[in-house]
Formats: structure tokens, C-alpha cells, sequence
């Protein structure tokens, strides 16, 4: 298994664009074949933060989901809006 943590930091009023965005990759994100999990949360203590949680089968998995179409546009439009940190764990 492949555990994703992924943080995001907005810029100046960009948060919301940004999580709108964030919300659309994670719906489809949970129908892809391979996905155990897959959430977003939004941070209790910053404004401008969330991080996404995702759970994958296998990196074969984790491969076709960052290629997808929804991948490739959604991450786009979230980067375009702030900074992204990925931390990886394998299990």
C-alpha cells in the first residue's frame, strides 16, 4: 500500500478556487480502480491550508491516477492557486 499526504498552501485569495478544485479530484479520485482512500481536509488552525489523504493498492495504481485526465487539469488548477507538499509512506 501507498499512503499520500499531501499539503496545500493558498495564495491570497485563492483558497477557495483552490478547494473547489480539490473537491472534483477527490470525488473522481475515489471511483478509480485502485484507490482504498482518497479525502481532503481542511486545516482546524490555518485558513489557507488542506491536505489531501490518499490510500492506493499499488504503485501501478498510484501511476494511472496521476496520469488520468482529472489528475493532470485538477492538480494544475490547485497549483496554480498556491504550494503543494507531498509526503510518501509505503506500507
Amino acid at each position: 500500500m501507498i499512503r499520500l499526504n499531501c499539503f496545500f498552501a493558498s495564495k491570497e485569495g485563492r483558497y477557495n478556487e483552490a478547494l473547489e478544485a480539490a473537491l472534483r479530484l477527490t470525488a473522481a479520485s475515489q471511483l478509480q480502480e485502485g484507490c482504498i482512500s482518497y479525502d481532503v481536509f481542511e486545516s482546524g488552525t490555518r485558513d489557507n491550508v488542506f491536505m489531501f489523504c490518499e490510500t492506493w493498492v499499488s504503485q501501478e495504481a498510484l501511476d494511472k491516477h496521476s496520469a488520468s485526465e482529472v489528475f493532470v487539469k485538477e492538480v494544475a488548477a490547485i497549483q496554480d492557486c498556491g504550494h503543494l507538499k507531498l509526503e510518501r509512506f509505503e506500507f
